[in-house]
């Protein structure tokens, strides 16, 4: 029995060797891999240490969540909350105004992603048909222009459109002989309203991107296509919108991975605080930014910030999981 012993104990022995070894050749060849490129780091370090700084460090403000926070007691002093999760069960409670905003950040988000994915590509197949050079970048930065315009013009914007007394759309409405309308009491125009103003603002950034997708497309394609016969919507079916899907699916995956989170910049400056719009336009953004500065209570707004984070985490891990399935290349990971 003890020779038996002896010989498992340097079998085994002699099994960890070679895995130490390749342990430490794989730690050598990191390091060798950093020494290589360790300008390429010196460069990364800056940004690395942002990320860490404003990313990182600040999830240990999370336990405010769970927390009656008292200032003067700081973050470790303040006591528990008792249930611990209290602040959460107040988001959740009949008729709280954070279920409307939790319907209207998922509902508004959806609408987002789905219509302006649809407009941008539109707008790049249209782009991609265009022959004239010179056309085609006059186009392209006419839609592209919205994009660097600050919030706060197109919430000017917005209010010239749609005011009741000076609004230029209420204006046409009289010169037709039609009654003018208070879209500032009106909650079930706006969902219309902020989809043309986020698609207007940010369908031609999109379309850049996927107009860069298009340009890596081989041309034999589509030169093999017109040998075939195929019209130009047939290229379009069937070759570019599935090259596109790729792109499209990343870009998706992105996007749900803030569906949680609402522009705070386009809810607040173009609606502003408006209580007869809370029914539609009330999202979670602005439901935090109210909390705070009325109530003051920093754990329900850290609860609901922290519930935002979560939802939006399964989301991801949900999509990312069809889109595999669907296609292993076009998923994140």
């Amino acid at each position: 029995m003890k020779m038996n012993s002896q010989v498992l104990k340097k079998s085994s022995q002699i099994n960890q060797q070679p895995d130490r070894k390749e342990h430490h050749k794989k730690a050598n060849s990191t390091w060798n891999q950093i020494k290589g490129s360790k300008q390429l780091y010196i460069m990364a370090l800056p940004a690395m240490i942002l990320l860490f700084m404003f990313s990182y460090l600040p999830m240990f403000g999370l336990l405010i969540a769970f927390k009656q926070f008292d200032f003067s007691k700081g973050i470790l002093g303040s006591p528990w909350m008792k249930p611990f999760y209290a602040n959460f069960k107040i988001l959740f409670q009949h008729n709280s105004q954070a279920l409307f905003a939790i319907r209207n950040t998922l509902f508004l988000n959806f609408l987002f992603i789905i219509i302006g994915t649809i407009f941008a590509l539109f707008i790049t197949l249209l782009f991609n048909e265009i022959k004239n050079k010179s056309f085609k970048r006059i186009t392209q930065s006419i839609t592209f222009l919205p994009y660097f315009i600050s919030m706060v013009v197109v919430g000017i914007f917005v209010t010239s459109l749609f005011s009741f007394d000076t609004g230029i759309i209420n204006h046409l409405l009289t010169l037709v002989g039609l009654k003018r309308i208070n879209f500032y009491m009106s909650p079930q125009y706006w969902p219309s309203i902020l989809v043309i103003v986020t698609i207007w603002k940010g369908a031609g950034y999109s379309a850049v991107v996927y107009l860069a997708t298009i340009s890596g497309i081989d041309p034999s394609y589509y030169e093999a296509a017109e040998i075939d016969g195929a019209t130009r919507w047939g290229q379009m079916r069937y070759i570019s919108l599935p090259l596109l899907m790729p792109t499209v699916i990343i870009l998706t995956l992105l996007a749900v991975g803030r569906i949680m989170n609402a522009d705070f910049g386009l809810f607040y400056n173009v609606i502003g605080d408006m209580p007869t719009l809370y029914k539609t336009t009330d999202v979670l953004d602005t439901y935090i930014f109210r909390a705070l500065r009325q109530t003051g209570d920093i754990g329900i707004s850290s609860a609901t910030g922290f519930f935002q984070s979560v939802v939006s985490f399964v989301m991801v891990l949900v999509c990312n999981k069809l889109a595999n399935k669907y296609d292993k290349e076009s998923s994140l990971f």
